[in-house]
């Protein structure tokens, strides 16, 4: 099972956690969780007028063995108004405008969604549960 908890935060409530959200899947091939504006679409939406997120931003899938991914899908615009960092512990590695990273099987970490132009961000902390 993947849980998400998604917070967002901009820098009047720095350090807030009221609002959280929370989404889950089981680890079985296809599975998906998506983060964006698009509440049709995303488990976990952003809020409207949040337009450094694209209608869906993240997308966690779960491939085969129960392993997880997340991808920055790739939006409207040729270049993001965001950047998308993941952290795992101490580690934090930049993820690319369309790329895909591993999550370590097991573990648990966040993915940030940084407003290039504003301080803001959506933190979403994920749980990867065996």
């Amino acid at each position: 099972m993947l849980e998400l908890t998604m917070a967002t935060v901009s820098a009047a409530e720095e350090g807030a956690t009221a609002g959280m959200l929370m989404a889950d899947a089981p680890s079985e091939p296809g599975a998906v969780l998506r983060v964006g504006r698009d509440k049709s679409v995303c488990r976990l939406s952003t809020p409207d007028d949040w337009l450094f997120v694209s209608r869906v931003h993240l997308e966690f899938l779960c491939g085969p063995h129960g392993t997880w991914q997340v991808t920055w899908l790739r939006g409207s615009q040729p270049d993001p108004s965001s950047e998308v960092v993941l952290t795992v512990g101490e580690y934090a590695q930049p993820i690319a405008y369309g790329g895909t990273v591993p999550l370590p099987r097991g573990a648990s970490g966040e993915v940030i969604i940084k407003d290039r132009t504003a301080p803001r961000s959506v933190n979403v902390g994920y749980y990867h549960e065996v």
